[in-house]
């Protein structure tokens, strides 16, 4: 387990009626809370959006927003994006927002597709201001998407298991799919965050939260900072991996 480990939960219309004073009671830190899918239909925004918000809002808990795609190309995600970001508008979230990329009839779209339409969604999100954060499972992220073109982006991996076995570079792990909580009726998504994202957004003036003139100190420059380190780790691992390779080649040709 990493230094800074924070534990949260990720909600849907699912878990129904949340008593959120009781979440906090037992310890969640954060929630992720999902406001809608698809685009361009209100009937698909997320029946307890709203009311989880002002849950999270009225017992102080910071909270991230997520979007599940069922985008087929680029064009689809970007209008993903715009919907997404018309039903969120007026909420400060200080946890990520996120492109939620699973869904069973994207799987065979190739990965240049997939990719494309990863990048559409994230960088609509993030032009407008926000921090945009990609939620897939592991076997999504090794082999359906060119993670290398995404590099730019914060990961949520999705990984239930007692320990994530993932070598990329990723800010928050979803865990488990079963947990138990108080406040909540039912199996609950369980995740951890590894940073502390409400200080990173909100000094960046991110997601809606506005710079602190008072300190003097230029945020934005540091959430860029945070950025390149986080590329270059990603860098670092595709080097080792690429080294790994060369090593396995020398070894298959000696045995020959």
């Amino acid at each position: 387990m990493r230094e800074l480990a924070i534990q949260g939960i990720d909600v849907s219309y699912a878990q129904g009626n949340i008593d959120w004073a009781k979440v906090k009671a037992s310890g969640g830190a954060f929630a992720m809370i999902r406001p809608c899918y698809g685009w361009d239909d209100d009937s698909q925004i997320d029946r307890y959006f709203r009311a989880n918000v002002q849950g999270c809002e009225a017992v102080g808990m910071p909270y991230g927003l997520y979007h599940y795609s069922y985008a087929q190309t680029p064009e689809d995600a970007q209008k993903e994006a715009k919907f997404f970001l018309r039903v969120i508008d007026g909420c400060r979230p200080e946890y990520p927002v996120v492109f939620d990329l699973e869904d069973s009839s994207q799987q065979k779209l190739g990965k240049s597709t997939l990719t494309d339409i990863a990048k559409a969604f994230l960088s609509t999100v993030e032009k407008a201001g926000y921090y945009a954060m990609l939620y897939a499972n592991k076997y999504w992220l090794t082999g359906l998407l060119d993670m290398s073109r995404l590099s730019n982006y914060d990961v949520w991996l999705a990984q239930w298991s007692s320990a994530p076995t993932y070598s990329g570079n990723y800010g928050m792990w979803q865990y488990s799919a079963s947990g138990s909580v108080p406040g909540i009726s039912g199996a609950v998504d369980l995740d951890y965050a590894y940073q502390d994202y409400p200080s990173i957004i909100q000094n960046a003036g991110l997601n809606g939260w506005k710079k602190n003139p008072a300190t003097g100190s230029d945020y934005q420059a540091m959430y860029e900072a945070q950025k390149a380190l986080y590329e270059a780790e990603v860098q670092k691992v595709e080097t080792l991996k690429a080294g790994i390779q060369e090593i396995i080649s020398k070894m298959q040709n000696m045995v020959k």
